[in-house]
């Protein structure tokens, strides 16, 4: 006897639905079909996703915003030069360069072993890496990995400015 590939299956928002399962290896089916019934119907969870799309929007576009602010207040406190790039990078350079220095300094200063000097030295590197799309990569790295990272920034990535202020 062969196992089942169609389930029936009463999702959380009432509706009941036959599901070919037939793709899923054969020991993989009743689990799945236990999973799908605690969810809601496809057609129910795409709607409730799109309903709530204009508050998500508006609600990201503040927090964007919000986080911009600080990026930038923190660029002209630590001055930081602009970033270089495609019109449409630069601010996500911008956040992206700030939250990974930030960390960076958190780790490394704060909660770690350098001191003052150690950091001022890191500081100037920091400054001359202005390509947007380089911190953009970076942007889901660890504080702790970001002197080794700007030692592997190439010429590419550093602006053409002179780095002494």
């Amino acid at each position: 006897m062969a196992v089942r590939t169609e389930w029936q299956i009463t999702h959380n928002c009432g509706h009941e639905i036959m599901h070919d399962l037939s793709d899923r290896p054969a020991d993989k089916r009743a689990g799945f079909a236990r999973w799908l019934g605690g969810r809601d119907c496809t057609n129910c969870w795409k709607a409730a996703r799109d309903s709530d799309t204009v508050a998500k929007e508006e609600w990201l576009a503040a927090k964007r915003a919000e986080e911009q602010q600080a990026a930038l207040a923190w660029a002209e406190q630590f001055e930081m030069p602009p970033l270089e790039g495609p019109e449409r990078a630069l601010a996500w350079g911008e956040r992206s360069r700030f939250q990974l220095v930030t960390t960076a300094y958190t780790t490394l200063v704060t909660e770690g072993t350098w001191d003052e000097a150690n950091w001022s030295t890191l500081e100037e590197k920091i400054r001359t890496v202005t390509r947007a799309g380089w911190w953009i990569d970076q942007r889901d790295a660890d504080g702790t990995d970001l002197p080794e990272l700007l030692d592997a920034a190439t010429a590419d990535d550093r602006g053409t400015e002179n780095p002494f202020r």
